[in-house]
């Protein structure tokens, strides 16, 4: 599958070991998909126990990396999504796995949203191509 990846957390240096997160980062960086953060919701009484957010260039961009995140997943590891949303304007997909919520944004629109400062109380871990 990919590219190498290097992992940088930012708050407490436990890295995360999920196959299905390790999955959906390496898919995203397939499709060059980039400014990668995985989120650490467990201790925040979130809406999952992680969150992994994204972002591309444009919306087909975003549709794709979307589109390859449900075939990989389902390809190899057998599981499908619960949820997925916003396909059709594909500002800001979102891939709901239970457990893990993947937001794949067009670059401004994470800008507006501020997810990432939303939940800036998680353990996050910033992924980048090397």
């Amino acid at each position: 599958m990919a590219k190498a990846i290097k992992a940088a957390p930012k708050k407490r240096e436990k890295v995360i070991k999920e196959p299905l997160n390790d999955l959906i980062i390496e898919t995203i960086l397939d499709k060059k998909g980039y400014n990668i953060t995985l989120m650490d919701l467990r201790d925040l009484d979130g809406p999952a126990d992680y969150f992994i957010l994204c972002q591309a260039d444009n919306v087909t961009l975003t549709k794709a990396i979307g589109d390859y995140i449900y075939k990989s997943v389902k390809a190899n590891l057998g599981i499908t999504p619960n949820h997925i949303e916003g396909e059709q304007q594909a500002k800001w997909i979102l891939v709901d796995y239970f457990t893990t919520i993947v937001h794949i944004f067009y670059k401004e629109t994470r800008s507006f949203y501020e997810l990432d400062s939303l939940w800036s109380d998680a353990r996050t871990i910033e992924y980048h191509q090397v």
